[in-house]
């Protein structure tokens, strides 16, 4: 793309611009001044595009770092027109290489729109209160082995800025013939809504509706209507792709605007799991069933909202054509995402259950579940249980009633990491667990454990992103070399 195409695009304007920049090409766009390159254009954001685009918090001013993102080879940058007169000094002397913007990152994503619409391939959108990224993971992953070639986005980039700069990578390479991209949410700020006008899905899949970010918006009911935004923001004749067994998402069916399939276990669905056994860790099987026919599947994640995220992916999978036999193969070759469920073996003889990027009641309790059904009876069975964040005025209940939970598991050691965390230890406690302790923090967990860890066990590790309850097992790492 050559530079004044992407002035274009973004409607911009560069009244100083040197005429033989404007055709340079450009390939990257970057709102990180340290990742500014040739061929790059990078982006100044400041605090007035971010609570205009429906972001919580206060935010530093990158346009101090156009010098430095310029100097390291960038082709232009992009700055909001009051931040230059408040940085004149400094970008004075750069004005044939800035373009003018009244709002940066609005300029960012309808750029994004602009390259989508050139692109006119089919986008599957994913959001749910938890799981999007391995559900996206796993959704790549089916239709990628049917010969596509898929854009997702990198790591977990789901939100206003993540969105946009994943779909910009079709900037520099225009190949791919589908993207999977997960959509997030934390804020009543019509979050989805706004990733929806950059690249309105074909097909709009909706995992689950918990109370995560409650916090935020108030009431679980909120947290409905905003997820729903994914399915409001599909493409005529779309497809939504809902979960059956969480009665508010197939309360979205009648959002569709062209086909709905659903998926689960507990209640009917067009794609189903039946004859789910866990045979042990990093291994899970089930018969899937598909409207196409049925197949055996084995599968390296455990948990039954694992299993669920499968449904989802195969879901997917069908509806561009794919076999049953087709998605079971697919499956066969999954790994396991990062902090995802993957399971870390120690040469002192123990084993952990890495799953700290993130957690809720539910999924903490599912995971607990299986650690203990794929442990064996003389091996102790440990859960290392984070608070979990942003769950609203029932929290502490919540905590409560998770460690209960744990407690009629089976588990012999619970050990509380950081704030309401206390609460899943009180819960657990109360039902038995009499070696249930607190830890203030992810370091003070983790050098707990290691002095008590001993050959046999087996750990879970669970928490939300701010517990940071990675840090377990980098004590353990300080202290065990892994197998």
């Amino acid at each position: 793309m050559k530079l004044r195409e992407a002035i274009e695009k973004m409607a911009g304007r560069s009244p100083h611009l040197d005429p033989a920049l404007a055709e340079s090409d450009v390939t990257r766009f970057v709102i990180d001044s340290r990742e500014a390159d040739a061929g790059s254009v990078f982006f100044a954001l400041s605090q007035p595009e971010y609570k205009n685009n429906g972001f919580n918090g206060d935010f530093a001013d990158s346009t101090e770092y156009v010098p430095a993102a310029l100097a390291a080879g960038a082709a232009a940058a992009v700055v909001r027109d009051e931040r230059f007169k408040e940085h004149f000094g400094s970008l004075d002397g750069e004005k044939q290489r800035l373009i003018f913007s009244d709002d940066v990152i609005a300029s960012l994503q309808a750029l994004a729109h602009q390259v989508y619409l050139e692109w006119d391939r089919p986008v599957v959108a994913i959001t749910g209160s938890a799981g999007k990224t391995t559900a996206k993971e796993l959704t790549a992953h089916v239709l990628s082995s049917a010969g596509l070639r898929v854009l997702r986005n990198k790591k977990n980039y789901n939100n206003g800025l993540g969105h946009p700069l994943t779909v910009l990578e079709l900037a520099a390479d225009s190949t791919y013939q589908m993207a999977v991209l997960e959509m997030g949410m934390s804020t009543p700020l019509n979050e989805i809504q706004r990733l929806c006008r950059i690249t309105p899905p074909d097909v709009s899949v909706v995992l689950n509706v918990l109370p995560v970010h409650i916090e935020h918006l108030g009431t679980i009911e909120r947290i409905r209507q905003a997820k729903a935004e994914i399915v409001e923001g599909m493409k005529d004749g779309g497809t939504a792709v809902l979960n059956a067994d969480d009665h508010r998402v197939a309360s979205m069916a009648h959002l569709s605007k062209g086909h709905v399939v659903t998926f689960g276990i507990e209640n009917e669905a067009d794609v189903r799991a039946k004859d789910i056994e866990f045979t042990g860790f990093g291994n899970t099987r089930f018969r899937l069933v598909t409207p196409a026919g049925e197949a055996a599947v084995a599968f390296p994640l455990n948990g039954k909202h694992n299993v669920m995220n499968a449904l989802a992916a195969a879901a997917v999978g069908h509806i561009y054509g794919m076999g049953p036999a087709d998605i079971t193969g697919a499956f066969a070759t999954v790994t396991a995402p990062g902090q995802r469920g993957e399971i870390v073996e120690y040469k002192a003889g123990f084993r952990v259950i890495n799953d700290s990027y993130n957690s809720n009641p539910d999924a903490l309790v599912s995971m607990a579940e299986t650690l203990v059904a794929g442990s064996r009876p003389e091996e102790r069975k440990i859960v290392v249980a984070g608070e979990m964040l942003e769950l609203g005025e029932a929290a502490v209940e919540m905590h409560q009633e998770a460690g209960r939970r744990i407690g009629n598991l089976g588990v012999d050691l619970l050990l509380g990491v950081r704030g309401l965390a206390e609460h899943i230890v009180a819960g657990a406690k109360a039902e038995g667990i009499s070696g249930a302790v607190f830890a203030a923090d992810s370091d003070t967990a983790g050098e707990m454990l290691a002095g008590l860890v001993r050959s046999g066990d087996v750990i879970l590790v669970k928490g939300s992103r701010g517990v940071k309850t990675e840090r377990v097992l980098e004590k353990l790492d300080d202290k065990f070399e892994r197998s």
